[in-house]
């Protein structure tokens, strides 16, 4: 049974003093009470008493007692000894009298009422074990410190440390298998041999079905689509769909999916029957939805580029027929001209035109403008009205693989496309196109749908309800059942006695009242006062002027100036820059993992595997290679069996996901965040938000389009949040340049660091209404850098409320009825956004389209204008508050630059072909720079504690405005060497540079 879990760390430290209390707890574990007192007064001899004094305190801090009692820090002697009114020396006889301490223990333990670790409490300890593992996937090293504080808190002396790993080691076996046993015996005969089927390659095959099936689409197109839909089929074959997995561990099942994603045929067919079919089975559902995912974004991508094709081909045809259009236009001008002369008589106008021109020269004339000079129709419509072709390519296969739900409001679009369903199956009682719904096609389809009535034309009734349904699953009105990211929001809400039992714990929880008209009460008089504090400043406040436009009044607010440097902090920004060492990056991760330990959050994809050896090393070359967006080769070194190509691939494909990389940065963001350094420019409550844009040459799905950003090529966003101290808490991979309002959320709802921003601040285009709404209802501050100031609204509440000065500008009202009407389902959702039960995206995407859960998003956004009112006047009256946006943002922007820096292989292009390798990729960059600054940070700190030993201390605006976003002391070219000298690897830093013999060897320089 496996037990190599436990690092040699990790085992050492358990039962022991690994390190001298801190004061807070000797206060807690090694103050004496009276009735402390009392029993150790029963010890007559004073080195009895305090040698059972010391192992009280030692059951109490590490929950059992030492082979050697007295191998406790001296500090621990002296705080008891000071209260015994002893000597710290009295208690050297102890030693001697070894017996007497093993008498002590068990009187200790009965006064304590702690119980020892006997066959009953291992019971209980395994039934919480199973309870444990069922619910969660947390790490076997994880699990065991969880139990050693388990165990503590139920007052149970610790069993040893082999006793406790092998318990744990075999409750996760026992339930691994139990597990394995449920699902084999839920398939049939026929199933099982349909799962066994998918690792055995048929004759002549190169590839098992199981690497056809996971091997996701690459390409947009029609012909892509088909196939993509005819691999939803050959899934679906499987026969699996309906096997019932809800009731069993979604974690757990989560990681056997993970597993069969990557592993080879030939890993699976070595395990046992029942893992291997239960592997197999869970694989199977999951790459149903996902692959239910890659048509759909498929269908999106093409959608897409029909349009932008249509379009241009739009253009070029109008182009050419322009010609046409002015000789008709000519035609008609003339023909005008002689209608409009006066010196014709009345009576022979018709006759004087027709004989300049012939009826069938103006008839031509008058048809070439109508059929060319269409300025009313909807270029959409336009576009995609000539790519009839290319849907029919993909719309039968489409109509039959897919199967859609919708809310009421995409009611009309679901009659429409089941109508479709059965024009395509054909036969007898097939209904005729003119009995078609007509509810769907919106005005700008009509004259091309119905062009005369009582007639539909099919091929652009077609293209309507594709082009509906694309709108429509963008903003999830309409839903796919068995689909991971376009799949029904609303079903997991909060609702009915489930939001009852929570309603008070949310509103508590989230400081709002169960009650609207408390909550709009206070807004108003937020309002008020904002108002009026604006109002009596604005005489005084020379940024800020009320202006007025056709009657329509504006504010108009001056740039900030430039924030002043003194040459004190550039001096001594120059003097720290050139202390710090100059180091490799290869050696800088190594040195990081040597203080933080971030590779140890790596785990192996498969549950219960031990890790590999030298698995830090090999962590860092793969993280550097990606990061560098080098490649593999680039660091591999045939004479180190850590650094072989072969081993950094299977470290790379075994070690580096999403949850893993995410685990490790959270380590890095935690140890930026105890340096002091780090806490002089701020203590984490506020963060940014911004995109980083990278061009994806291959051929992905999971690109777009934007000629500002990709210009011919496509490309992805790196939408990241950057804390005020310089760390990337999050990533959220984006395919093309999509609305950055649709993410912000969902990066500080999902993100899993240490730290909890309560403020963020992004960009103009990072707002909308239902945004400031959202984050004002989770409690978020949001602080956007405007550039659109004048065209902003200022609202209130009442329509009767006087503001002074600033009345006219404040005259939209807000509807004040709907918040009151959604108010409890504003709660419900933010309580089910809040508790993890929703994704952020999908429901703001639901959100953003005019409202279309019943009115909920026009409530969300009445409250967002009231939100964006108190943040509007708090900007424009607020020069730090405008400067503090500024900064923050510029921290991010400071990454970006940093991040580029180290991306600085492949032309800095991105060229991962799926959506995983993207997020694996760009999430290993962000765990490098957070490395960098990390890093960076802590030398900086050395050198400013050295640089006061010499100098005068600086300002401490100035330290405030210090940055770790420096990188041209770190060599990220060349060849790649990872060894550390074993003082570095023990926790020491580095030799700082003397900045006075680099400016002596600068000055010699010819």
């Amino acid at each position: 049974m496996p037990v190599e879990f436990l690092s040699d760390e990790q085992a050492a430290r358990y039962g022991q003093y690994h390190a001298d209390p801190s004061p807070e707890q000797l206060t807690r574990f090694f103050y004496l009470s009276a009735a402390d007192k009392q029993f150790l007064a029963a010890r007559r001899l004073p080195h009895t008493r305090l040698g059972c004094a010391v192992q009280l305190g030692t059951l109490r801090f590490l929950g059992t007692f030492l082979v050697d009692p007295l191998q406790v820090p001296p500090v621990v002697v002296q705080t008891l000894a000071s209260q015994l009114g002893l000597a710290p020396e009295q208690l050297a006889p102890y030693r001697d009298r070894l017996n007497t301490g093993y008498e002590h223990q068990p009187l200790i333990q009965a006064y304590l009422q702690y119980h020892s670790f006997d066959g009953r409490q291992a019971f209980r300890l395994t039934r919480w074990l199973y309870a444990q593992v069922a619910t969660s996937t947390v790490r076997p090293s994880v699990l065991f410190d969880l139990a050693t504080a388990h165990l503590v808190a139920q007052r149970v002396v610790l069993p040893g440390v082999t006793v406790l790993a092998r318990l744990i080691a075999r409750v996760r076996e026992r339930t691994g298998r139990h597990l394995y046993r449920q699902l084999r015996a839920r398939l049939s005969p026929a199933q099982q041999a349909a799962l066994e089927a998918l690792v055995q390659a048929g004759p002549g095959e190169r590839l098992t079905p199981l690497e056809v099936l996971r091997t996701a689409p690459t390409r947009v197109s029609a012909p892509a689509l088909v196939a993509a839909l005819r691999r939803l089929d050959q899934i679906r074959a499987l026969g699996v769909s309906e096997v019932p997995v809800q009731d069993l561990p979604e974690a757990r099942l989560a990681r056997l999916a993970r597993h069969a994603q990557s592993a080879w045929a030939q890993t699976l067919l070595r395990m046992s029957e029942e893992r291997r079919l239960a592997t197999l089975l869970v694989f199977a559902q999951t790459l149903e939805r996902t692959a239910t995912d890659d048509i759909l974004d498929l269908f999106d991508g093409l959608m897409a580029t029909l349009a932008l094709s249509g379009e241009t081909t739009r253009r070029r045809e109008r182009l050419r027929s322009l010609k046409d259009l002015d000789q008709a236009a000519l035609v008609l001008e003339q023909a005008v001209r002689l209608l409009l002369d006066e010196a014709v008589p009345d009576a022979d106008l018709r006759q004087h035109v027709l004989d300049r021109f012939s009826k069938d020269t103006l008839r031509e004339a008058a048809d070439a403008v109508q059929d060319l000079a269409r300025s009313d129709e909807d270029p959409l419509v336009q576009a995609l009205s000539t790519r009839y072709a290319t849907v029919r390519r993909f719309l039968p296969a489409l109509l039959r693989g897919v199967v859609l739900e919708g809310t009421p409001a995409a009611k009309p679009l679901l009659d429409a496309w089941r109508f479709l369903q059965v024009q395509e199956t054909g036969g007898r009682g097939c209904p005729k196109w003119a009995s078609a719904p007509r509810a769907v096609v919106p005005r700008r389809w009509a004259r091309r749908v119905f062009p005369a009535k009582g007639q539909v034309h099919p091929p652009a009734y077609t293209l309507c309800v594709v082009e509906r349904l694309h709108q429509a699953l963008r903003r999830r009105d309409v839903f796919v059942r068995r689909s991971e990211r376009y799949g029904d929001p609303r079903a997991e809400l909060l609702r009915g006695e489930a939001w009852e039992q929570v309603r008070d714990s949310v509103a508590r929880a989230l400081e709002r009242a169960t009650d609207p008209q408390v909550e709009l009460a206070r807004w108003q008089q937020q309002l008020a006062a904002a108002y009026t504090d604006v109002s009596t400043n604005l005489p005084h406040n020379t940024a800020l002027q009320v202006l007025e436009e056709d009657g329509q009044p504006y504010v108009s607010l001056s740039a900030l100036a430039a924030q002043t440097e003194s040459n004190q902090l550039r001096t001594l920004r120059a003097q720290l820059a050139q202390r710090l060492p100059q180091v490799e990056l290869a050696a800088l991760l190594l040195e990081v993992d040597a203080f933080t330990g971030f590779a140890r959050a790596f785990t192996h994809v498969a549950d219960g595997q031990p890790a590999a050896p030298d698995l830090p090393l090999s962590i860092c070359a793969v993280l550097l290679a990606q990061a560098c967006n080098i490649g593999l080769k680039t660091v591999a070194r045939a004479e180190v069996p850590a650094l072989t190509l072969p081993h950094l691939s299977w470290v790379q494909q075994n070690y580096l996901r999403v949850e893993t990389l995410t685990a490790a940065n959270a380590r890095l963001v935690e140890a930026q965040a105890r340096l002091p350094l780090a806490q002089a420019w701020g203590g984490g409550e506020v963060a940014s938000a911004d995109g980083m844009r990278f061009v994806v040459p291959v051929r992905t799905i999971h690109a777009g389009w934007n000629r500002k950003y990709f210009g011919s090529e496509r490309g992805v966003t790196y939408y990241n949040f950057t804390s005020d101290q310089f760390t990337g808490f999050h990533g959220i991979v984006i395919p093309g340049t999509l609305r950055d309002s649709l993410f912000i959320l969902a990066g500080l709802l999902e993100q899993q660091t240490s730290l909890d921003p309560k403020e963020i601040m992004a960009d103009t285009h990072g707002y909308s209404d239902v945004v400031f709404g959202l984050f004002a209802l989770l409690g978020y501050r949001f602080s956007p850098r405007l550039a659109d100031l004048p065209d902003q609204r200022f609202w209130r509440l009442e329509k009767e409320d006087d503001y002074g000065e600033l009345n006219e500008l404040s005259r939209h009202v807000v509807n004040a009825r709907l918040i009151a009407d959604h108010w409890d389902d504003m709660l419900r959702l933010a309580g089910s956004l809040k508790l993890g039960k929703v994704k952020a995206t999908a429901v703001m995407r639901t959100l953003q389209r005019a409202g279309s859960l019943s009115g909920l998003g026009r409530a969300v956004a009445e409250v967002g204008r009231v939100e964006k009112t108190l943040y509007l006047l708090a900007y424009v009256q607020d020069e730090a508050y405008r400067r503090r946006i500024l900064v923050q943002l510029n921290r991010g922007e400071g990454r970006h630059a940093v991040a580029r820096a180290v991306f600085h292989g492949k032309k800095g292009e991105l060229r991962q072909r799926y959506r995983e390798g993207m997020e694996d990729q760009l999430g290993a960059l962000g765990l490098v720079v957070n490395a960098l600054v990390l890093w960076n940070t802590r030398y900086l700190q050395q050198a400013l504690e050295q640089h006061q030993a010499v100098a005068e201390p600086p300002e401490p605006g100035d330290v405030a405005r210090l940055s770790p976003l420096l990188h041209e002391h770190i060599n990220m070219l060349g060849r790649y060497d990872f060894t550390l000298p074993e003082g570095i690897a023990a926790g020491q830093l580095r030799p700082l540079r003397d900045p006075t013999s680099l400016e002596e060897q600068l000055a010699q320089l010819p």
